[in-house]
């Protein structure tokens, strides 16, 4: 098969230079491009400093659209949007979204006719396999989401979702701000956007489609970590199934996943930093059921689902170029 060519729109950012890493890396895809403005002409390496040595490939302000298969948008939520009304990009050219910009439907009508697909490989393959433009879908999202639907699915979990999510500094994006710089996040945690969070209406609107008769709310409180990247996740429901019949449900819901484990032990996050890989687990305690996940932000969380679901767009193995070596001795 042909070489799949690729665009990046906002490369000098985390997600930006992430993606590069693991398109440099994957056999079937060739960089064309990587838009930065800010950084034309200069080596994408004296930004993204771990690829020295890696590649001689610099940062453009052009936009070949008509020379590439797949557009990726690696930037800050709401420049998609914008994006997309001033600029036209060919119709044959499919497009992955790494803002929030499109996750939520009624939202991501109001740009011409783009007809956005949500893209969690776990409950969304078979429509993702033939869609031409992908919402990827956001960091904690992803891990709630994983955590939760198959008790949701299986209707064996009733009343409110009690969710707390704590993100490594890369969550919060390149340019620094008040609570991401080091001498305020080093030994420190922090709660915020208590119950708001932006990612509890796409994990809303995925409970509403494939289990429409759930009546509960997802209580959410995130929180910032003091570490750069991975996100552990902790929530709990009342059920009242044995533990072996919910484990069960688990097993089988992921068993044909191709990076989501349900695991028997209780996770720690450094055996998914680095990886695309999610991990789920399960454990009663009287009438609740305590379900824990845990991602890497920036690959399962971001740019490694965005690989892995143009990997499943384009028709190749979903696993291509993502076959990464977690950071866990």
């Amino acid at each position: 098969m042909k070489s799949v060519k690729v665009g990046i729109l906002g490369a000098a950012g985390y997600t930006g230079g992430e993606l590069i890493r693991l398109l440099l890396n994957h056999p079937q895809v060739e960089i064309v491009f990587s838009n930065s403005e800010s950084n034309a002409g200069n080596p994408v390496s004296e930004v993204h400093e771990g690829l020295l040595g890696e590649t001689d490939l610099c940062f453009t302000a052009e936009m070949p659209f008509d020379k590439v298969d797949v557009v990726f948008f690696c930037f800050g939520h709401g420049k998609s949007a914008q994006f997309l009304r001033e600029h036209e990009i060919p119709e044959g050219v499919k497009i992955i979204d790494m803002a929030q910009d499109f996750r939520i439907k009624s939202e991501g009508l109001r740009v011409k006719d783009y007809n956005f697909i949500y893209g969690l490989p776990e409950t969304h393959r078979d429509i993702i396999v033939g869609c031409q433009h992908l919402a990827n879908p956001g960091c904690f999202a992803t891990c709630i989401q994983l955590a939760m639907l198959p008790a949701l699915k299986a209707g064996i979990i009733s009343g409110d979702i009690h969710v707390n999510g704590i993100t490594g500094s890369t969550g919060a994006g390149q340019k620094p701000g008040a609570t991401t710089h080091f001498s305020w996040r080093n030994d420190n945690i922090s709660v915020y956007k208590t119950f708001t969070h932006q990612h509890l209406l796409e994990i809303n609107q995925t409970v509403q489609e494939l289990c429409p008769g759930y009546g509960g709310r997802v209580l959410f409180i995130p929180q910032r970590g003091c570490f750069t990247r991975g996100i552990f996740v902790t929530s709990y429901a009342k059920c009242d199934r044995p533990i072996e019949e919910v484990q069960r449900i688990y097993a089988d819901y992921y068993r044909d996943a191709a990076f989501t484990h349900f695991v028997l032990k209780s996770p720690d996050m450094k055996q998914v930093v680095n990886t695309n890989k999610a991990l789920v687990y399960v454990e009663r305690y009287e009438d609740q059921l305590l379900m824990i996940s845990c991602i890497d932000n920036l690959l399962k969380g971001a740019v490694g689902q965005a690989v892995q679901n143009m990997n499943l767009m384009f028709g190749l193995d979903e696993r291509t170029g993502l076959q990464l070596k977690a950071s866990a001795f």
